[in-house]
């Protein structure tokens, strides 16, 4: 049997820290695993549910977009991963009793963690003007609050539709043609604050915004590059690939600030080795400073250029342009400058030049670390420059590989979630609808929040996501959310978003990823899309956690037909019934997807075609890959202040907190700690154990504040520090984004520490 939720938050004020570990998975993974499973399943449920994971006729995880395998485990899953599904098939549920008995001042002061465990929602609730208490109301009342609020606006871009990762794509294709029949384009989604600098990177030199490998590529390939991404916390099932890759042949590199457990020792828990040894994954760690992955690349780039016979210089001929203008800024580059950028010596940078010399297959891996800086999109731009002058791009065994966080996020910008939507998705929408969508471009997530603060957006409407809690400058978001006339989160369980909200409110339960989906059409199934362009089917086997819920696809039909009214071209009460009819429309509109429904029902899906991958072929503006030229950028830190990057934990997924421990860092039992180099802590005067405020340092003046973090002494790189995103989004500023993407930049966050008026 489950056990019950928390009555009371937990006590984070004095973590247990230890050494951190040397190897991950293994025994502790499982043992974790059942256990927090347990707690929200029991036995019997944990069971049935955790078999069906990532098979072929079961449903997709709703944690990361890794790829499955084509031969699957029976148990294909991951730590993190039963987690997640844990937590949206637990057995606690979260009624309208609930609600009446915490109002809304009382779970805007709970941790979210504690908002988390309550467990499923399980009717639509509402929160009146002035109103303390969200209250039941039904599905009908609900939609015409949404109506309401919407007819009252002078313009549809008053509106902001927010979609995150776990949306389906038949969820994702309907909520956007929904947005755009209504007159917008506004539809930020959770890309903005991830990956959005890869794909401007990609789009601009390959001429595709994804990845260009898939998983038989990393089995194949000579040398793997990890760089900013800490697989053994975000992406588990990742270790098991690089392990086959390792038993192949390939060496791995990894270029990270931190030192990773997952990357320095990987215990498979599917074999006997695992449970025991385990197997070494780095070939060799860089840990290179914040931000200095540019000038690392770009010092590489100088070293090829200067080795006689390493340039492909038939791939560069036949394929690419801009070479000339790129190689004389690369041969230029300024050794002293690159040094001081990454930390590292010329050494360790030979050392892996000598790497990448010895090998003919090359992808480089990424995510995070690389994305949230002003200067990602030049950063994975170099990236590019350094696979093309090998020819690593457009070979088996080669390419680029942004791994993408949440389990859908890359098949919602398929389907069209994209504020900037390209002209010819566009016309073919209205070719096939026979409505004109709108032209002009519509806010990502910094643009909405501005308009929502400046009180230029007027209604919110969230289909899954923390918003709130992913946001950058917690104070400045918050405050603008509060300026709405209307916030609505279509949600599976309480999150922090749901306190923070407009002068009206909805919380609208949906289906989760592992619950059957029956409409009057039968019982249907929704598809996702991997981080490598993988499409393939998701099938529920629970029963709903109540009788009130709507799937996702149910609830945007409902919502259009009562927001558009009978004007609407769009058959949104076919498409509520049977999703083969979206997928029908999904095949005539977005490239990749002809005869949708026939090839999704083949068993592991399909590949979406990708030209560079499959062809050589580069759709770029001058018709081949290029090379880009840009001055070297890494961040500056003034004197006394060090430079903060937020991440998650191993309890964490995203927003989701599942506990209070990151076993791999040696932390146990709270969340308000900064990782700190114990040079760079003596220097700065805090002990070990000493409590500090975070204070953020921006050319805007403001001070941004997160008090009392516990000083823990870490082997992060010098002058580099550490701590748990959604505490510290506090301390991101809002206009501090990348260049040409405008994603946070919360990978290089100047801070500077100051004792806690407790300590």
């Amino acid at each position: 049997m489950a056990t019950q939720p928390p009555k009371g938050d937990p006590v984070q004020d004095a973590p247990q820290v230890t050494e951190p570990k040397r190897a991950a998975a293994g025994l502790p993974a499982i043992g974790h695993t059942l256990r927090m499973a347990h707690q929200q399943m029991g036995v019997r449920r944990t069971a049935l549910t955790l078999l069906s994971v990532n098979q072929k006729d079961g449903f997709d995880c709703p944690g990361c977009a890794w790829p499955e395998p084509e031969h699957r485990h029976r148990a294909e899953f991951c730590e993190n991963g039963a987690k997640a599904v844990a937590e949206e098939a637990t057995l606690r549920r979260v009624t309208p009793e609930f609600f009446a008995a915490h109002p809304v001042s009382d779970l805007a002061g709970r941790s979210g963690y504690w908002l988390g465990q309550q467990g499923r929602l399980t009717h639509p609730m509402y929160l009146p003007e002035g109103g303390d208490h969200y209250e039941p109301v039904t599905w009908e009342r609900a939609f015409d609050i949404v109506a309401e609020e919407i007819d009252a606006l002078s313009s549809p871009d008053e509106a902001v539709f927010y979609t995150s990762g776990r949306t389906s794509n038949e969820a994702a294709f309907l909520y956007q043609l929904f947005a755009r029949e209504l007159g917008t384009n506004n539809l930020p989604d959770c890309s903005n604050l991830c990956h959005e600098s890869s794909g401007s990177a990609l789009s601009e030199t390959i001429g595709v915004g994804k990845g260009s490998v898939l998983l038989e590529d990393l089995y194949r390939a000579d040398l793997i590059i990890v760089a900013g991404q800490n697989p053994g916390t975000n992406h588990p099932r990742m270790l098991s690939a690089l392990e086959k890759a390792k038993a192949n042949g390939a060496r791995i590199i990894s270029v990270n600030p931190l030192p990773e457990a997952g990357l320095e020792r990987f215990k498979n828990p599917q074999t006997a080795k695992g449970l025991t040894t385990g197997a070494p994954l780095n070939d060799l760690f860089l840990q290179i400073r914040l931000g200095g992955d540019q000038a690392l690349f770009r010092v590489l780039n100088q070293l090829i250029l200067q080795t006689p016979g390493a340039v492909d210089e038939e791939f560069v001929r036949e394929h690419t342009h801009g070479f000339e203008e790129f190689a004389e800024t690369a041969r230029a580059a300024d050794w002293d400058e690159a040094l001081t950028a990454t930390g590292l010596t010329r050494e360790d940078i030979e050392r892996c030049l000598r790497m990448v010399l010895e090998s003919e297959r090359i992808i480089v891996c990424w995510a995070m670390g690389l994305t949230q800086h002003k200067h990602s999109v030049p950063m994975i731009r170099e990236i590019v420059n350094f696979l093309l002058l090998r020819g690593n791009i457009g070979r088996p065994g080669a390419g680029v590989c942004p791994v993408r966080g949440h389990s859908n996020v890359q098949g919602d910008r398929t389907m069209g979630i994209f504020e900037r939507p390209a002209p010819a998705f566009l016309d073919a929408l209205e070719k096939e609808f026979g409505f004109a969508p709108p032209r002009e471009h519509g806010y990502d997530v910094v643009r909405a929040i501005r308009a929502l603060r400046d009180g230029q957006a007027k209604v919110f409407f969230a289909m899954g996501g923390n918003f709130v809690s992913a946001s950058p400058d917690t104070e400045v978001t918050e405050a603008a959310m509060r300026r709405a006339r209307l916030t609505v989160h279509v949600s599976t369980k309480l999150n922090r978003s749901h306190t923070v909200t407009g002068a009206r409110a909805l919380i609208l339960p949906t289906l989760g990823r592992t619950e059957r989906d029956v409409q009057d059409g039968g019982e249907q199934f929704v598809t996702v899309e991997d981080s490598m362009g993988m499409v393939h089917a998701s099938r529920g086997r629970l029963e709903p956690a109540g009788p009130r819920l709507l799937s996702e696809p149910a609830i945007v039909c409902r919502l259009a037909r009562r927001v558009l009214g009978a004007d609407s071209v769009v058959p949104w009460e076919e498409f509520e019934k049977d999703y083969a009819t979206i997928r029908d429309r999904i095949a005539r509109v977005v490239p990749g997807f002809e005869d949708f429904n026939a090839r999704v029902a083949r068993p592991g899906g399909f590949a979406l075609p990708h030209a560079p991958r499959d062809e050589r072929r580069f759709p770029t503006a001058t018709g081949k890959a290029n090379f880009t030229a840009a001055p070297v950028e890494y961040p500056k830190v003034p004197e006394g202040r060090l430079l903060l990057q937020t991440l998650r934990s191993h309890d964490q997924y995203n927003t989701t907190i599942y506990g209070l421990d990151d076993r791999y860092r040696g932390i146990k039992n709270g969340r308000r700690v900064v990782l700190v180099n114990p040079e760079d802590a003596r220097a700065l005067g805090h002990a070990d154990g000493w409590y500090v405020d975070l204070v953020g340092e921006w050319k805007d003046g403001v001070e941004r504040r997160a008090p009392g973090f516990r000083v823990v002494h870490y082997p992060t790189a010098r002058g580099c520090a550490a701590a748990y995103y959604p505490e510290t989004n506090v301390l991101v500023p809002l206009d501090a984004t990348a260049d040409t993407s405008n994603t946070p930049a919360s990978k290089s966050v100047v801070v500077r520490l100051e004792q806690s008026a407790t300590d």
